[in-house]
């Protein structure tokens, strides 16, 4: 864990990062059962909460030293216990137990009656919530995308980002993207969140001067911080960023910075990402989940060069669907998404010049956290496909 915020401060390489953590943190000899939000799964999470009507350790309500920016949103399950006291204050505690019990059966059973009611809408298929129709709302998409076009113009940062930073180099922000996406990885965070997280901080440094080296990472950890919080169900508590910096930086540094990252953003949060038009696109015009993976795969990359600030999400979204499509199927710009987005071959070449250079390069990178984190069976082992190459462009 030393060797994040050494290769953070010096800008040096970090293909360490993975091997130097894990040693590091054995030797440092953290508590053994260090609890981790991020790597549990929603659903098992919101189960342990309620779990005998008591809060897991790492959401206890007696931690008052959080700063109330910081507090996350607690079941009221958590005080069940108070409250049965009061109510039951004459019962035995078994006889409590059983009628808490049937009351939740009785509820249970008139959700299911609810349920399977013949005004309900059975036709819904069971994955309709993980459906990308749920975030594009088909009837309004073009509307929304339309909306988004012009938020990403009012909230794209600077191309020259690091002009006002002379103690910062793109290579240095490069260590850091790959930082953020291993927490990312550590915590199970969604790909939405770190692709907010680095529109965040390309933003902070658009709109600061003068950022120092030995405060870069804790500029980063504050973005993925409040891009968690905006974004995810779970996120990791405040002693969980104080931990991956290797208490580098204290709970109060970490409160402070956020407030003047916040104030710096104007609170302006809601922001397109090229996560989320990619996801868009891939709604309009499918295609095999191996074609899917390599775009993702393919917008992830885009995060590390700084040049790819130069185009918007929504621009640089559509050449990873151009890429990908080609490199499994021999494709490019399908004509619905040409209708749908406006954008035409020609004006998408100069970015997927860019991304086809980058892909091409990814496998020399010292920075080796994405091409880790597609190189498995759950995204098809996209990171080890080769890119064509060439690309027949206009």
């Amino acid at each position: 864990m030393n060797s994040l915020r050494t290769n953070v401060r010096l800008g040096l390489r970090s293909n360490n990062f993975v091997s130097n953590k894990h040693d590091a943190t054995l030797q440092v000899q953290k508590p053994q059962q260090r609890t981790v939000l991020g790597v549990l799964h929603d659903n098992v999470q919101h189960s342990r909460c309620v779990e005998g009507g008591r809060l897991p350790d790492h959401g206890s309500c007696s931690d008052s030293s959080t700063s109330t920016l910081l507090t996350h949103p607690i079941s009221s399950s958590a005080c069940d216990n108070q409250t049965d006291d009061r109510v039951f204050d004459d019962m035995e505690a078994s006889e409590t137990h059983d009628d808490y019990s049937m009351q939740q059966h009785n509820d249970f059973r008139l959700f299911l009656d609810l349920s399977t009611d013949e005004t309900m809408d059975s036709t819904l298929p069971d994955d309709s919530l993980n459906s990308h129709d749920v975030f594009c709302a088909v009837e309004y998409r073009e509307d929304i995308h339309h909306y988004l076009q012009q938020r990403e113009l009012k909230f794209r940062p600077r191309v020259d980002l690091l002009q006002h930073h002379p103690e910062l180099t793109s290579n240095m922000r490069m260590v850091l993207v790959d930082w953020l996406v291993e927490v990312s990885i550590e915590y199970k965070l969604c790909s939405e969140t770190l692709h907010l997280a680095v529109g965040y901080l390309d933003r902070f440094l658009s709109l600061t001067k003068c950022v120092k080296r030995s405060e870069l990472q804790l500029v980063g950890t504050a973005a993925l911080m409040i891009a968690s919080k905006y974004e995810e169900i779970y996120p990791p508590e405040l002693k969980e960023f104080v931990y991956i910096t290797d208490d580098t930086y204290t709970r109060g540094k970490l409160i402070k910075i956020e407030i003047i990252f916040l104030k710096v953003l104007a609170f302006q949060l809601s922001t397109p990402t090229i996560d989320y038009f990619l996801k868009q696109y891939l709604t309009i015009q499918s295609v095999c989940s191996q074609t899917e993976n390599l775009a993702l795969y393919v917008s992830d990359l885009s995060l590390l060069a700084v040049s790819s600030r130069q185009y918007v999400p929504s621009v640089v979204a559509a050449a990873a669907y151009c890429l990908a499509n080609y490199t499994i199927n021999a494709n490019l710009w399908p004509v619905s998404l040409e209708s749908f987005t406006g954008y035409t071959l020609a004006e998408l070449a100069p970015c997927l010049k860019d991304l086809h250079k980058l892909y091409t390069t990814a496998k020399v990178l010292p920075q080796k956290a994405i091409r880790g984190k597609y190189n498995c069976s759950k995204y098809d082992y996209v990171s080890q496909m080769s890119a064509p190459a060439v690309i027949p462009l206009p």
